[in-house]
C-alpha cells in the first residue's frame, strides 16, 4: 500500500517495487489522481512540463489493469499530435516492460498499416493511443459499440491544445457519444498551465454530469532562466530574420548539449537552418523539423534527437507539445513569442524536469519585437497565463459528426441531439438548429435538395435517419477530419538528368524520393529553372505532373524561400497590453538594448508615444503622397481587417487612399489626399472614422465583395462533408474543390442566404481570419480617447511600417542590407536631416 496525505491507496506492489528501484516516489498529484479514479470521479490535471503528467494519466490504468485484468479496450489515450502517441508508446512500454505487465499497449495513427487498424477493431489492446480524427474513424463503423463497450477510461493529453480549435469541437462530439457506448467511463485529462482552469474542467464535466469532475494541480517547479539575446549587431527594423543574430546563435548551440531553436512559421524555419548550415564550419549535427517535411524525415530527426545525436533543431509549433526530447538544455525563440502561455510551454521543452530551472533565451528579429520580448519575459516571470479559452461548436464540424453517427447505426434524433448536447462546445445547440442540420446532411438544404448527390440521408419508417447507401460511409471515411490545409504537391526529386512531362512517380521513369510536401499555389509562381528552399536543400523547379512538382537539386546561391501559409500566430492581446505598458513608461527602458531606447527618446522628441489607453494616430506627408498610421498593439489580423474597413471609409471622404499596410504593432495608410489636413479642418472626425458601427454595414459590404468569405466557406463546405477532397483512388486538385466551392457559394449566397453553412463561414471568418471580437473591444477602448499628431515628415516609431511597404521580394543578405540602407534613410529623415 501506497499512503497519500490523507488517505490510504491500494498502489500494488509491481508499481511501488518499480518506483523504489528508480528510487523515485509517486508525486502527490499522482496520488491525487489514482485516489480521484478509485473515488469513480474524473479528474483533470494542471500542471508545467516535466511534472510527470503522462505517468499521473497512466498510473490508474496500470493499477486497475493489475487488480482486475480484462479482455477488451480499457483505456483509450487521445493526443493532439500523431508524434505525441507514438513518443508515449514508447515511453509506457518501458515501465510496463520493468514491472513484468502482460499489458498490450499500441498506438493508432494514419501512419498505422491498415492491415493492424483493422486488427484493433475486434482484437483491441488494453491501452489505445490515437489522435481525434481515429476517434471519429473508430466511432463511424457498426462494430464501435462492441470496441467501446468495455472501455473505462479516457486521457485527453495536451486538453488546452485542443479545445481552442475544430479538433476539439469534433473530439467532444467523439467523447459524448462514448460516453452513451459506454456509460461506466471515467475522463482524466491532462494539460498545461492554463488562464481558467474551471473551464476546462467544465469541458469534461458536461460529458459525464451524473459523476464528479475534480481539478488537481501540480506544485509549480523551478522558475525558469530566461534572457534576451544582447546583440553587439544592430537590430533590423522589420522583418521576421534572426541573420543579423547568426554568429552569436552558432556560438550559444555550441556551449549547450543540446538546442531547440523554434520560429514561428515554416517558411523561418528554413530560412534559419539555411543561414545556420552556412554558419556551421564545426560540422555540429543540426536538424530541421516542421509539418511539411515527409514523415519519415521527421521520424528520424525525433529519434535522433531522443538518442541525444543532435545538438541543435529548427523547428515550428510542431514541436510545441509534450514529446520527451531527452537532454535538451536550452530552447532559443526566434522572434517574438506572440503569447505567454505558449512560450511557457516552449520553454518546458528544456530540461523536461520539474526541479529543474528550464533555460530560454529570446532572439528577436526587430525592434518592436525586443519590446515584445521584454514583456514575454516579465509576464514569464511572473507566471501570467494568456491561453484562449475553449471555444463553442461550429455547424460544419455538427454535420461531419452526425454523418458518422448514421454511418455506424440509424440514429433517433431526439436520443442524438440529447446525446450532442453533452458536449461542452455544443452545450447550447437548439432543438430547431439541430434538425436543420440533420435536414443539411440528409438534402443539402433548401437550395440544393433537388441535387441527388447531396442526399445522404433517409429516413426509416420507425422515424430513423440512416445512410442513403454504402458509399457514404466509404466517403465518409475517406474525408474525416477538420484540419483543412491549402491543396498540397508532393515535392519529388528528378532522377538522372532532365524531367518529361511523362515521367512516372513509381519506381520506373525518372521519378525519385519525396522530399515532402508543399503548398499548390507556391508552384503557380514558378518558372522551369527557379530556384527555392526546401528540407534544407536549394532545389531548382523542374515541372509539375498532375499533383506532384518534379525538382532537381541546384547549386544556386540566391534560392526563393517557400512561403508556407501555414503556423502564423497573432500577437495575444495579453502581451500587446505589456506592449502598450512598456512604451509608456520611459523608467522601464533601462531593461531594453540601448538602441531600442534610443530609438523610443527619439520618438518622444519628434512626435508622442502611445499610450495603454488611448490610440496615438500620425499624419505626414512624404513624396507626392500622404500617411496616415496608427498604433492599436492588436496583431496583424485584426489590424488587416481595420485597415480594409478604414480604407472605404476613407474612399467615402474623399481622402482618395491608394493602400495600406499592417504589422502586429501598427497600421499605416496612405493616399493622394491630405488626412491630416482633413482631420485639422474637422472635415474629417477620427472619432467617426473609428467608430464602432464599422463593423456593421461597412463589414458586410466589403465581406460580400471580398475573397475571404469564398475562402472560409471552401474550408466548411470541405470538413461538412459538402465537397469531398478524396474519392477512391484519386483526390481532387486545389483548383477542382475552388471551383466547386465558389460555385456552391454563390448558389447559396443568393437563394438561401442563411444556410448552415453560410453562418459557420461568417462565424470562422469572424473568429480567426479577422479578429472581429478583438477589433471591437479596441474600438471600444479608444472610443473619445483618439490622440491626433499631425508632422511634417516621418516618425521613428513609423520606420518599421513604412519599410513593409513595397517590400522588393529579395531574401537573405542582399535584402537585409537593401531594408538597413532603408532604415537609415528614413530615420534621417525623422530627424530631420535630410
Amino acid at each position: 500500500m501506497c499512503t497519500n496525505r490523507e488517505h490510504p491507496l491500494p498502489l500494488y506492489p509491481q508499481i511501488v517495487d518499480w518506483f523504489a528501484q528508480k528510487g523515485w516516489a509517486p508525486r502527490a498529484h499522482q496520488l491525487d489522481m489514482l485516489e480521484a479514479t478509485e473515488a469513480g470521479a474524473s479528474a483533470l490535471l494542471i500542471a508545467p512540463t516535466g511534472a510527470g503528467k503522462t505517468l499521473a494519466g497512466f498510473l490508474p490504468t496500470l493499477n486497475d489493469l493489475i487488480a482486475n485484468p480484462m479482455p477488451g479496450l480499457h483505456t483509450l489515450y487521445l493526443s493532439p499530435l500523431k508524434a505525441l502517441a507514438v513518443d508515449v508508446q514508447r515511453n509506457l512500454m518501458t515501465p510496463i516492460g520493468e514491472m513484468g505487465l502482460p499489458i498490450r499497449v499500441e498506438a493508432r495513427t494514419g501512419d498505422t498499416p491498415a492491415s493492424r487498424r483493422q486488427r484493433q477493431r475486434y482484437d483491441p489492446p488494453a491501452i489505445l493511443l490515437t489522435t481525434p480524427e481515429q476517434l471519429a474513424l473508430l466511432l463511424s463503423h457498426p462494430d464501435a459499440a462492441t470496441l467501446f463497450g468495455s472501455l473505462r477510461r479516457v486521457v485527453l493529453d495536451e486538453l488546452h491544445a485542443l479545445v481552442t480549435s475544430k479538433r476539439g469541437e469534433l473530439l467532444s462530439l467523439g467523447l459524448a457519444r462514448l460516453t452513451t457506448l459506454a456509460p461506466q467511463l471515467r475522463i482524466t485529462a491532462l494539460s498545461a498551465t492554463v488562464a481558467r482552469p474551471d473551464l476546462l474542467r467544465d469541458w469534461i464535466g458536461n460529458l459525464l454530469p451524473s459523476s464528479e469532475t475534480r481539478l488537481l494541480s501540480a506544485s509549480g517547479g523551478a522558475r525558469p532562466n530566461i534572457a534576451i539575446l544582447k546583440s553587439e549587431e544592430r537590430v533590423p527594423w522589420a522583418g521576421h530574420s534572426a541573420q543579423y543574430a547568426i554568429p552569436e546563435l552558432y556560438e550559444t548551440i555550441k556551449q549547450h548539449r543540446t538546442t531547440l531553436l523554434f520560429v514561428n512559421t515554416r517558411s523561418q524555419a528554413e530560412m534559419l537552418f539555411q543561414e545556420l548550415w552556412q554558419a556551421n564550419e564545426e560540422m555540429i549535427p543540426i536538424a530541421m523539423h516542421h509539418g511539411s517535411l515527409a514523415v519519415e524525415q521527421r521520424r528520424k530527426v525525433e529519434a535522433a534527437m531522443s538518442e541525444g545525436r543532435l545538438r541543435a533543431v529548427v523547428c515550428t509549433s510542431t514541436l510545441d507539445l509534450g514529446i520527451d526530447w531527452g537532454d535538451v538544455d536550452l530552447v532559443v525563440q526566434i522572434g517574438a513569442p506572440k503569447g505567454a502561455s505558449r512560450m511557457l510551454q516552449r520553454i518546458g521543452r528544456a530540461n523536461h524536469r520539474l526541479d529543474e530551472p528550464s533555460k530560454a533565451l529570446f532572439v528577436p528579429s526587430n525592434r518592436f519585437e525586443v519590446l515584445e520580448c521584454e514583456a514575454a519575459l516579465e509576464a514569464v516571470e511572473r507566471g501570467d497565463q494568456d491561453s484562449e479559452d475553449p471555444v463553442s461548436g461550429g455547424l460544419d464540424v455538427l454535420a461531419q459528426h452526425i454523418l458518422g453517427m448514421a454511418c455506424a447505426a440509424p440514429f433517433e434524433p431526439v436520443a442524438l441531439h440529447e446525446e450532442i448536447c453533452r458536449a461542452w462546445p455544443y452545450r447550447d445547440l437548439s432543438w430547431e438548429q439541430f434538425e436543420r442540420v440533420v435536414d443539411f446532411v440528409a438534402t443539402g438544404g433548401y437550395a440544393l435538395r433537388a441535387y441527388e448527390r447531396y442526399a445522404k440521408l433517409k429516413r426509416t419508417e420507425d422515424g430513423k435517419f440512416r445512410i442513403s447507401n454504402p458509399g457514404i460511409a466509404q466517403q465518409y471515411r475517406l474525408n474525416i477530419g477538420t484540419i483543412v490545409e491549402e491543396a498540397m504537391v508532393k515535392v519529388r526529386l528528378v532522377r538522372g538528368r532532365g524531367f518529361t512531362k511523362g515521367a512516372t512517380t513509381g519506381p520506373i521513369g525518372r521519378g525519385g524520393r519525396v522530399l515532402g510536401e508543399m503548398e499548390e499555389y507556391f508552384f503557380t509562381t514558378l518558372t522551369k529553372g527557379d530556384t527555392f528552399l526546401f528540407g534544407s536543400e536549394i532545389v531548382a523547379y523542374e515541372g509539375m505532373v498532375e499533383t506532384e512538382a518534379y525538382v532537381s537539386r541546384s547549386q544556386g546561391k540566391d534560392p526563393k524561400i517557400p512561403s508556407y501559409m501555414g503556423g502564423k500566430f497573432p500577437l495575444s492581446t495579453f502581451l500587446a497590453e505589456g506592449v502598450r505598458k512598456l512604451l509608456a513608461h520611459p523608467d522601464q527602458w533601462h531593461l531594453l538594448p540601448d538602441q531600442v531606447s534610443d530609438w523610443l527618446r527619439l520618438q518622444q522628441e519628434v512626435s508622442l508615444l502611445p499610450q495603454p489607453e488611448s490610440l496615438l494616430v500620425e499624419t505626414f506627408p512624404r513624396g507626392a503622397q500622404n500617411y496616415l498610421i496608427c498604433y492599436p498593439f492588436e496583431g496583424r489580423l485584426a489590424h488587416q481587417t481595420l485597415g480594409m474597413l478604414l480604407t472605404r471609409r476613407l474612399e467615402r471622404a474623399r481622402a482618395r487612399p491608394l493602400g495600406f499596410v499592417a504589422s502586429d504593432y501598427s497600421l499605416a495608410i496612405w493616399g493622394l489626399g491630405d488626412m491630416g489636413a482633413l482631420i485639422r479642418t474637422g472635415r474629417l472626425s477620427l472619432d467617426d472614422l473609428f467608430d464602432e458601427d464599422m463593423l456593421g454595414d461597412d463589414l458586410e459590404a466589403w465581406l460580400d465583395e471580398s475573397q475571404l468569405m469564398r475562402r472560409t466557406f471552401r474550408n466548411c463546405a470541405i470538413i461538412a462533408g459538402l465537397i469531398e477532397r478524396r474519392h477512391p483512388g484519386k483526390e481532387k486538385t486545389g483548383r477542382q474543390i475552388t471551383v466547386s466551392s465558389d460555385i456552391i457559394y454563390d448558389v447559396l449566397y443568393q437563394h438561401e442566404p442563411d444556410h448552415i453553412l453560410i453562418q459557420a463561414t461568417r462565424r470562422d471568418a469572424a473568429r480567426g481570419l479577422l479578429d472581429i471580437e478583438r477589433l471591437g473591444h479596441m474600438l471600444s477602448r479608444i472610443n473619445g480617447h483618439i490622440v491626433h499628431k499631425p508632422l511634417d515628415r516621418i516618425s521613428p516609431l513609423a520606420v518599421p511600417v513604412l519599410l513593409d511597404i513595397g517590400k522588393v521580394p529579395v531574401d537573405g543578405e542582399a535584402r537585409e542590407s537593401a531594408m538597413a540602407d532603408a532604415a537609415d534613410e528614413l530615420i534621417r529623415e525623422a530627424m530631420g536631416r535630410n
